[in-house]
């Protein structure tokens, strides 16, 4: 099976109880729900296009959609099951498309994209440049990109400490045993975390403004950059 299968199948198993387990291995996801809304620019009663890459079932976009009641939200996830939870949870102004990121073309432009949590599982920072690319050419003049995502340290000394804070994290609710064997074997078969500064640099060279990081916890951070 192919690592984009993988995960597909790993994320389709999981949608039923994914709310419930992201609370117990990402640190304070919820604070980094509440950094990407913050950093939002327009008015709260704009109706600003927004699309959600790598949506889940619809948490960001939901958070979204109650600060911006007027915003067009597109949700993208290569998970049929997460999609079909995100349409319970929003109202029916968001569109849905099922697809992988290595498939998905933009068909218009918005005046926000957001990730959170998804964007580490393209191959390399090769892959998240070019994908970067298609992010800026599809936004809108001053539009906005924000990603919440796991990242690397930037030395090995410092990312076995953001490894042990996040073991630590999660062994408040969960046992080592299920750590070791659950959450860190799909961790390290299946994602592809990139250094934050160069992901920083990255989006630098691919022409995005005023980049800058609004949240961080260890190996979490929301990061962004803006199109002139």
């Amino acid at each position: 099976m192919k690592r984009t299968e993988q995960i597909q199948a790993h994320f389709d198993q999981e949608a039923q109880e994914f709310d419930d387990i992201i609370q117990k291995i990402i640190p304070y996801y919820d604070q980094m729900i509440e950094a990407i809304v913050a950093s939002i620019p327009f008015e709260k009663d704009q109706p600003i296009s927004v699309i959600d890459l790598g949506c889940g079932t619809g948490t960001l976009a939901q958070a979204i959609q109650e600060d911006y009641p007027n915003a067009v939200i597109t949700c993208v996830d290569m998970s049929e099951e997460m999609l079909r939870m995100a349409k319970q949870k929003l109202s029916n102004q968001v569109t849905c498309i099922a697809s992988s990121f290595e498939q998905l073309t933009f068909e218009t432009s918005y005046d926000v994209v957001v990730s959170s949590l998804a964007l580490h599982h393209l191959e390399d920072q090769a892959a998240h440049k070019q994908f970067y690319r298609q992010i800026y050419d599809a936004l809108n003049p001053n539009g906005l990109f924000i990603n919440a995502d796991v990242i690397k340290a930037s030395s090995s000394d410092l990312q076995e400490a953001f490894m042990q804070k996040w073991i630590a994290f999660m062994n408040q609710k969960i046992t080592l045993k299920e750590i070791q064997e659950r959450w860190l074997k799909s961790h390290f078969e299946e994602d592809r975390p990139q250094p934050m500064m160069t992901e920083l640099k990255t989006l630098e060279t691919v022409g995005f403004q005023d980049v800058d990081v609004v949240y961080k916890y260890y190996n979490y951070a929301v990061y962004l950059g803006r199109k002139a």
